[in-house]
């Protein structure tokens, strides 16, 4: 029974193209701060994959910084641009359901003296406007709102919220780790001044990370030595890491028109068949915008860890949301954020499909599905 992998949220199989152009950096004296034929050469390449990267997001080289993931780069943009505007005020505004980097590193200013204002979503998962201008003030010195859900795929309404941080000249960064290569993500319609990426949501090497610092935006490094990439991220540079992410991102913006609108219909195709076929069903985030490729959807009295288990046994791989929170037998914070009811709380799957899913393979799954939670949903529940 061949498998079936809906799991790409959580991450990515690199591409042969990928690993063909990080090769030739993989051994030898690759080190982009030597000045020798060697070093030249890494730097060069890292230097062109600067470029590329500033070029699918709309800005200049000098305001990519690379990093070691997305966890990495989401903390340095909130830790450091709050410690960076220290003097301004202590106050910073993100929301209920972002990453768990966002929010452990809202945690960590929090211990340090900073006041932290959470804003809530409503049932489709969405921040509210204006809930989010009446939570900023005089003091407040960064705002972080994610781009798109990792668990449920909702888009948030980041360019209207950046634009009403501008206007209070707050900082403002986005997780746009979930959303490369299935929206645009050019910064100044965005309205950011910090957006973070990472290179295995997109078919891309582990390890390798980006955070975008718009020119003039206050950032305290978090990591210090060398004085690598603009004195903001200190180390060795990941030189093949490097290459492999900006390759990865030019080849998913490149297809990423095509490959939105396909797999969107398969998504929507997956979604119809489990509401036509399984009763007591949710699906998170219904009526807001959202990913192509995430579906999330709450069964009643069907416990996520049993359901998981039975459809790996089945040749499913799925999850129950974040892979951050792995293991957890609690809802995760952002299904919590939803108010779902108590018996659908337990029982979330997230469906995530990627650029090789295949209708064959939805069709399968929607044959699979049906008899695997009968198998451990008590009548009672429906």
């Amino acid at each position: 029974m061949a498998r079936i992998y809906l799991d790409h949220a959580a991450t990515t199989t690199v591409r042969p193209e990928v690993v063909e152009a990080m090769a030739p950096f993989l051994g030898g004296g690759h080190n982009a701060s030597s000045l020798h034929a060697e070093g030249r050469a890494a730097r060069a390449a890292v230097d062109a994959a600067r470029e590329t990267v500033a070029r699918i997001v709309g800005a200049v080289p000098r305001e990519i910084v690379f990093t070691g993931g997305g966890t990495e780069a989401d903390v340095l943009a909130v830790v450091g641009a709050a410690r960076a505007q220290a003097s301004r005020g202590r106050h910073i505004v993100t929301t209920a359901v972002e990453h768990h980097a966002v929010l452990r590193a809202a945690d960590l200013l929090e211990r340090e003296g900073w006041r932290v204002t959470r804003l809530p979503v409503d049932l489709r998962g969405l921040v509210d406007p204006d809930a989010f201008a009446a939570a900023l003030t005089p003091e407040t010195s960064i705002a972080s709102v994610i781009l798109a859900n990792n668990e449920i795929g909702v888009v948030e309404p980041v360019a209207q919220l950046a634009a009403l941080a501008r206007a209070r000249r707050v900082v403002f960064h986005t997780d746009a780790v979930q959303a490369a290569g299935w929206l645009p993500l050019d910064v100044d319609a965005l309205g950011v001044d910090l957006l973070s990426l990472s290179a295995h949501k997109f078919y891309g090497p582990k390890g390798v990370g980006a955070l975008y610092v718009r020119t003039g935006t206050p950032v305290e490094p978090l990591i210090v030595g060398g004085g690598q990439e603009h004195g903001l991220r200190a180390g060795t540079e990941n030189v093949a890491g490097i290459v492999g992410f900006a390759t990865a991102l030019a080849l998913a913006e490149a297809e990423r028109p095509a490959t939105a609108a396909r797999v969107e219909a398969l998504r929507d195709r997956l979604e119809a068949g489990i509401l036509a076929a399984i009763p007591g069903v949710v699906v998170n985030g219904a009526g807001a915008p959202r990913l192509p490729g995430i579906l999330s959807v709450a069964f009643a009295g069907a416990p996520s860890d049993a359901l998981l288990i039975r459809l790996d046994l089945d040749g499913i791989a799925a999850s129950a949301g974040s892979a951050c929170a792995a293991g957890s037998l609690e809802p995760s914070h952002v299904i919590a954020a939803l108010g779902l009811g108590e018996d659908y709380r337990g029982g979330v799957i997230r469906f995530s499909l990627g650029r090789a899913t295949t209708g064959a393979e939805v069709e399968e799954v929607l044959n699979r599905l049906p008899p695997v939670l009968a198998a451990i949903r008590t009548p009672s529940t429906v």
